[in-house]
């Protein structure tokens, strides 16, 4: 089941951002339910843990194998032993566990989490997403368990920049790099806006340092406002 969305319409911030990733990382585990079981993709995603609530109850599984993952590790808190997917240290709350690999994916793949937060190369206006190959001849492809959570978690949010570093919109009518899943994502957050997307198109939830209208200028796909 999709995750409510709390506006009741569009709000524009145009006196606050570009966001930065800490700011970005803010957001998405506000929008994070109680309670939830919730996966971070390695990368951006990450940062997330360091904005959850000591208070609610959201529980973080790491792919390869732990649940109850705290914030990520620094200083003398760092343990070569115990890292998250990415291989970033992290820490560990009261009552976390561990368990066999097979087992984390038996997790992912059963419809036992609740959300889980990927980074992207590229997100359609009706929610596939493409985030493991840019197809680029040098480019390392990264799968991952991503097409695991994909398609597992009950609500998929992206975490990324809006545009890539040559200027192209990773918010696309089709994507045109690998899939990793069909009509999986509901949320996409970026610095400069949050969306939702799925069979009606991409709504615009907020805006950051610009306006819906800046935004269709330079996207290939029609916005929608909350509310509207």
């Amino acid at each position: 089941m999709t995750i409510p969305v709390t506006l009741d319409q569009t709000i524009e911030h145009t006196d606050r951002g570009p966001l930065s990733r800490d700011e970005m990382a803010e957001i998405v585990a506000s929008d994070i339910p109680d309670g939830a079981f919730v996966n971070l993709g390695i990368g951006q995603p990450t940062q997330v843990s360091n904005h959850l609530a000591h208070d609610s109850g959201v529980v973080l599984h790491t792919e390869n194998g732990m649940l109850g993952m705290g914030p990520v590790a620094t200083g003398d808190q760092i343990d070569p032993d115990l890292t998250n997917a990415g291989k970033v240290p992290v820490t560990e709350l009261p009552g976390a566990s561990y368990f066999h690999h097979a087992d984390s994916f038996a997790m992912m793949r059963g419809g036992h989490l609740d959300v889980c937060v990927l980074g992207a190369f590229q997100v359609s206006e009706h929610g596939d997403l493409a985030n493991w190959h840019t197809g680029a001849p040098d480019a390392i492809p990264a799968v991952g368990g991503a097409m695991d959570l994909a398609i597992g978690a009950k609500d998929v949010f992206v975490m990324m920049t809006l545009f890539a570093k040559d200027g192209a919109a990773k918010i696309v009518p089709q994507c045109t790099y690998p899939l990793t899943g069909l009509a999986c994502v509901s949320r996409v957050y970026t610095e400069l806006a949050t969306f939702l997307v799925g069979p009606d198109g991409v709504t615009v939830a907020e805006t950051f340092g610009t306006t819906v209208d800046e935004l269709a200028t330079r996207l290939d796909v029609p916005l929608r406002r909350l509310g509207a």
